[in-house]
């Protein structure tokens, strides 16, 4: 099995390369790397790729805000913001989102992308926060009457944002009985990075990896669901092969993809460590480097 120095050798690797990197160039904050279990280490799923002082979102899990303002990036909201699936765990953080980049000044629209459920999702949070919106806009702090509102963008797949540079295209994974939830390929005029979002493994996300710089995927250990286990419930081992990928079916994704560096988040872990997690995407035949992500690790 592989040992916690090999695994912490790669992902050290990784942040000392992207310390060297221009600020110019495009680099991956890992926001948030939690998953429903809370845990103060790992707040919720939230991923941001910054390209020449550009902030793109990837899913808003609670804590988004919080984790904005630790990385240093701005907390008036990125240029746009993109929700995989409307899981509770990746869109608590979504009121923080919209209402305190406009207490911090936002004056725009903030653009979401996300999949069709979205905009009912924002109405119902602007109804329930609509007292609040109206005592700042209406009391002495005199907030702006537009800063608050969201231009939703409900989409099905394939190319979703491309603008001055960035191309942001849309992937549709299987996440057990969701009937729309995506990953995510995101282009630049010098990476490419994929954000699985939450997935069992998709050959969407195979095709979209293939030579990547960074794939960012969801796991768990497989030898910690089984049957005999009983952890979590006799339906524990079902939902998790339905709706996210083991450590040993993510080493083949790899070795299919052959990524130039794999990160792991979202880790449903169950008591395993890394090494665990390494040796199994090991016997699934990728041998590329592996990154296990901490919340704020940049890469």
């Amino acid at each position: 099995m592989a040992s916690k120095q090999t695994t912490d050798k790669y992902r050290e690797t990784a942040l000392k390369r992207a310390a060297k990197r221009k600020p110019s160039a495009t680099t991956l904050v890992m926001l948030g790397t939690g998953m429903p279990r809370p845990d103060p280490a790992c707040f919720g799923p939230a991923t941001a790729v910054v390209y020449d002082g550009r902030v793109f979102l990837f899913d808003a899990g609670a804590g988004v805000m919080r984790r904005m303002a630790a990385a240093g990036l701005s907390i008036r909201g990125p240029e746009a913001a993109f929700i995989t699936h409307l899981h509770s765990d990746h869109t608590l953080g979504l009121p923080d989102l919209i209402l305190t980049t406009w207490v911090m000044g936002r004056r725009d629209k903030l653009q979401a992308y996300g999949p069709l459920g979205l905009k009912k999702m924002v109405k119902h949070i602007l109804a329930a926060w609509d007292e609040d919106i109206h005592v700042r806009i209406e009391g002495l702090e005199r907030q702006t009457k537009s800063g608050y509102k969201v231009d939703v963008h409900e989409f099905d797949a394939g190319v979703v944002y491309d603008k001055d540079g960035v191309r942001i295209t849309a992937i549709p994974v299987d996440h057990g009985c969701w009937k729309q939830a995506y990953g995510f390929r995101i282009d630049t005029p010098d990476r490419s990075i994929v954000i699985s979002g939450d997935t069992r493994p998709t050959p969407g996300i195979v095709e979209a990896s293939r030579g990547v710089d960074i794939l960012v995927h969801e796991v768990y250990p497989q030898s910690q669901v089984l049957p005999e286990l009983r952890i979590g419930g006799e339906v524990w081992p079902s939902y998790m092969r339905e709706f996210h990928t083991s450590d040993l079916e993510l080493g083949v994704v790899a070795a299919l993809a052959k990524p130039k560096l794999l990160v792991l988040h979202h880790i449903v872990r169950h008591g395993a460590e890394d090494a665990e997690l390494l040796a199994g995407i090991r016997a699934g035949g990728f041998k590329g480097p592996v990154a296990v992500a901490q919340d704020l690790d940049r890469f």
